[in-house]
């Protein structure tokens, strides 16, 4: 099992498929799997690395207090080790601001950024959300969390009920504190000022439902020649609510940045 290291925090990966480097990275609270059609869809096209930030998966989970640059950093060490030098980035939530600041920091890496919800600023009630994954039920607050996150109803349909399941059913193996801390370094992380010298191309893609559709929509009103994708019926974590509508989003931004070969 692969594992890259930043500063003495493991962080686990997958790799998949071969061509130009897509760097994947997922969103609070769920883990690589979030990218399952994803990794299906594009490795026949380009060489996937899908890893599980910090908090989550195989990866550590450290409950001292860290940034969003410490976690963009733990990407970039995957990258180190993978000899990648340049790669698309896509993210969803936290993982969207990690892939922002890559963007933004280190534009020569990035053949484009992709911003699943895409807000460019900390989210809403992290207070709140601080206290659920430090209580007495993690497993009962991840699910309710993931409710939030998608369409009204998805969770009731059969897709819905298994994408439920997947991400709740090793609660156990995850840290609260830690969870809580990736709130906090999100939280802390403005970007707004600096998206107007943002290089790569730039997708951001939010669900009709999303949460942070109005986030992200500023977002992209701010980054020059962004694109601007809102998906019908979905919600935060449209990318596994419907996977061939966000895949055919994805392919479109890439043809219309000459990065599609398919």
């Amino acid at each position: 099992m692969p594992f890259a290291s930043n500063r003495g925090v493991n962080i686990y990966y997958e790799t998949a498929g071969d061509g130009p480097p897509m760097v994947l990275v997922h969103a609070n609270p769920f883990d690589h799997r979030l990218f399952t059609y994803q990794i299906a869809s594009f490795a026949p096209h380009f060489r996937i690395v899908a890893l599980d930030i910090r908090g989550y998966g195989r990866s550590d989970k450290p409950v001292t207090p860290f940034t969003l640059e410490d976690m963009a950093d733990d990407v970039l060490a995957v990258c180190a080790q993978e000899k990648i030098a340049r790669a698309i980035f896509m993210g969803v939530s936290v993982g969207s601001g990690m892939s922002l600041l890559i963007g933004l920091d280190h534009p020569e890496m990035c053949d484009a950024i992709i911003l699943v919800g895409g807000s460019s600023k900390g989210g809403a009630d992290i207070a709140g959300r601080v206290k659920g994954y430090t209580s007495a039920d993690l497993r009962g607050y991840q699910r309710s969390h993931i409710r939030e996150l998608v369409a009204p109803g998805f969770c009731d349909t059969k897709l819905g009920a298994w994408v439920l399941d997947l991400f709740s059913d090793k609660t156990q193996q995850l840290s609260g504190e830690c969870i809580a801390q990736i709130f906090r370094a999100r939280e802390a992380c403005d970007m707004r000022d600096r998206l107007g010298g943002m290089k790569p191309p730039t997708l951001v893609i939010n669900g009709e439902h999303d949460v942070s559709l109005k986030r992200g929509g500023e977002t992209a009103s701010m980054i020059p020649g962004a694109k601007h994708v809102v998906l019908p019926g979905t919600g935060h974590a449209c990318c596994i609510e419907d996977p061939a509508a966000f895949d055919g989003a994805v392919i479109d931004f890439l043809k219309a940045s000459k990065l599609w070969s398919g």
